[in-house]
């Protein structure tokens, strides 16, 4: 495994820490329709905490696994500050590591 994909994975597995502290994770699946939307994000059925928890982190975890070549260009930073602007909880954290692992996918391409 590369030092970019270790990498990723380290990021990975710490965005599923910061969703668990942050209680966004769930552990019912959302519906198969949900899941199948065709929105980038999922963004009509799905929350984004959602998105990260059912689609992103098991796809990357996949790609990983199997040694197969990462996305290069995620953008997932700009729809989380977003998503999370409104709230009331401090989710400076898990910006942050979306934010490194944008920034790290980019870089690997």
């Amino acid at each position: 495994m590369t030092d970019s994909s270790q990498q990723v994975q380290r990021l990975l597995a710490d965005i599923e820490q910061q969703l668990q502290r942050l209680e966004l994770w769930s552990f019912e699946p959302p519906n198969a329709k949900a899941l199948a939307s065709a929105e980038p994000f999922c963004i009509d059925t799905l929350s984004l905490n959602e998105w990260l928890q059912w689609i992103m982190l098991p796809r990357m975890k996949q790609l990983l696994d199997k040694g197969l070549p990462l996305p290069g260009n995620c953008n997932i930073y700009g729809i989380a500050e977003e998503s999370f602007k409104e709230s009331r909880q401090d989710y400076s954290q898990l910006l942050s590591l979306i934010k490194s692992l944008d920034e790290t996918l980019t870089l690997h391409h």
